[in-house]
């Protein structure tokens, strides 16, 4: 070991050079503050020769260097040992010489040191003065080691296929969009050519203006999807939520889409139930509709038969569109919803769209408090949606808030489900609280508040209220650690209690933080309140479960 020690502090600044380069080339995006200093490499290289010299063939690591107290961070680590190992071993084969197995192993256990639950770097084999890999002199490490390696090779791994899974879709929308903007203005540029030269026969001027409004009335759709996407994903699309008859939803789809069906020679079957009403904003459900009606007209080929369907199922409204095209490859369906994707295949590249559509409709029905999902049996077998939604939202159109919240909140209906439904509000903000006690009570519910998690945990035990309400932004605990407490309860003591999160941020990934945290419903603040009062209303059956 010994030789070895004699050998690196005879190289020590030509090594701390080499060091610091492999270092920077393994980390080359990272500010200069970042990386260890030349006094803690100094340090570093110090731990290794004293190991070489103390440390029998067998021995164990010497203690983590300081450096790590204050840079603990798994990628850093791992780069500034991994990069040592280099280093060393590049020296010995100019040196002429090898790693001894005793000196492989501790040199091995030097680099894992101070390497917090994070297993061993990859191991690099040793060479001799020729070249030749000696694999033998870099002993194996233990299984814990290897495990975490392998479990820390694979997490890069995903990341990594991720990242270069979103570039690549990135890349290709990118590239779709350019060929979908420019494919309308194609055709409307040339139409207008041939028009301003005025050598058209009077009686293709109708043909030609038609073209041009059918291309741009598509690039203008295309845009509006654009932007529906960004403002879903930055929480800035709201819902004009009034009773809605969904058959009359479905008709209006059905009708502007006929003309396209017709043209194909397909068969539009339908059974529509007049009784399914629901809350929600009429034309961003007629969009979902559409989006999926002219979906199946699109891929349906010629003297095929789109089947639309809408019924009462249980506590719900369902939207059935059904088709008899080419459908979707079992591989695809799981991302079909997923934006940006299009089943690769010669139809839809024949079809066009950008991949926005369902996206967008999967994320309007789930503002609206339902669900939305594809079925198929495989290629050629047809393809068809499901759209629910709840009928727990249905409210009557008589119904109406008290005459004093009419004249702040003109035209909002007051559920019924809201009559004697016990409701427990959690929030640090007084005037919060009071708001949201006045407007539940004039809709007859039974309001209780609470100003922190621990009053709230305690008011939910004692009162077992129906619906939890819960700030989000509190300050010490918070709302999510609220919810955590309460989903640890036992069902008998509260435990499956439904729950809204009221809060400021309003992105998707804030929502989905939210239903992951365990809460059933999330609503942004400033509250809307028709849309506080719709989500309590459609978590006004749950409460029966929350009880047992």
């Amino acid at each position: 070991m010994g030789d070895l020690a004699t050998v690196l502090e005879d190289r020590r600044e030509e090594l701390l050079r080499r060091w610091s380069e492999a270092l920077h080339r393994s980390l080359p995006r990272a500010a200069p503050g970042e990386l260890p200093s030349p006094s803690e490499l100094s340090e570093l290289f110090h731990g290794l020769t004293r190991a070489l010299d103390e440390h029998p063939a067998s021995g164990g690591a010497p203690p983590p260097p300081s450096w790590l107290a204050r840079r603990d961070t798994l990628p850093l680590a791992l780069a500034v040992h991994e990069s040592l190992g280099e280093a060393v071993t590049d020296l010995l084969q100019e040196e002429g010489g090898v790693l001894t197995p005793g000196e492989a192993r501790v040199l091995t256990r030097f680099i894992t040191s101070g390497i917090t639950a994070a297993g061993t770097p990859r191991e690099r084999p040793s060479r001799d003065a020729e070249g030749r890999l000696l694999p033998e002199a870099l002993p194996s490490l233990d299984a814990r080691g290897e495990h975490e390696w392998e479990r820390l090779l694979a997490s890069e791994k995903a990341a990594r296929q991720e990242a270069e899974e979103a570039n690549r879709l990135k890349d290709e929308f990118l590239a779709t969009v350019s060929h979908e903007l420019r494919t309308p203005l194609t055709a409307m540029l040339g139409w207008v050519q041939v028009l301003r030269n005025g050598n058209l026969p009077p009686e293709k001027h109708e043909r030609a203006l038609e073209t041009v409004e059918r291309n741009a009335r598509a690039q203008g759709q295309l845009i509006e999807d654009l932007l529906d996407v960004s403002r879903i994903m930055s929480g800035k699309l709201k819902l004009d939520v009034e009773p809605v008859e969904v058959s009359d939803v479905v008709q209006q789809a059905l009708d502007s889409v006929r003309p396209a069906a017709d043209a194909k020679g397909l068969r539009l079957q339908t059974a529509l139930d007049s009784t399914g009403h629901v809350m929600g904003d009429a034309h961003r459900l007629q969009q979902v509709v559409w989006n999926l009606l002219s979906n199946a007209v699109k891929f349906t080929p010629k003297g095929g038969r789109v089947q639309v369907f809408v019924e009462r199922r249980d506590s719900a409204v369902e939207i059935t569109v059904a088709d008899t095209g080419p459908g979707i490859a079992p591989e695809f369906l799981p991302h079909v919803f997923e934006r940006f994707r299009r089943a690769d295949g010669p139809l839809s590249r024949r079809t066009g769209g950008l991949g926005l559509g369902l996206s967008i409709v999967k994320q309007l029905v789930e503002m609206h408090g339902g669900t939305v999902a594809a079925f198929s049996e495989g290629d050629g077998k047809g393809a068809t949606f499901i759209v629910r939604l709840p009928l727990s939202v249905a409210m009557r159109r008589e119904a109406t808030l008290p005459p004093s919240l009419q004249r702040a909140y003109p035209g909002i209906p007051c559920p019924p489900e809201l009559t004697g439904l016990r409701v427990l509000v959690v929030d640090d903000e007084q005037d919060t609280r009071e708001l949201l006690r006045t407007l539940l009570e004039e809709c007859h519910a039974e309001v209780s508040t609470a100003a922190s998690v621990a009053e709230g945990l305690e008011r939910l035990k004692e009162e077992r209220p129906d619906v939890l309400i819960s700030d989000i932004g509190m300050p010490g605990e918070d709302g999510f650690t609220l919810i955590s407490r309460v989903r640890a309860l036992p069902p008998k003591e509260g435990g499956r209690t439904p729950a809204v999160a009221l809060t400021a941020y309003a992105r998707v990934e804030d929502r989905t933080r939210v239903l992951l945290a365990g809460f059933h419903s999330h609503v942004p603040k400033p509250v809307e309140p028709v849309e506080l009062l719709v989500v309590l209303a459609s978590l006004s059956g749950r409460f029966g479960a929350a009880r047992t």
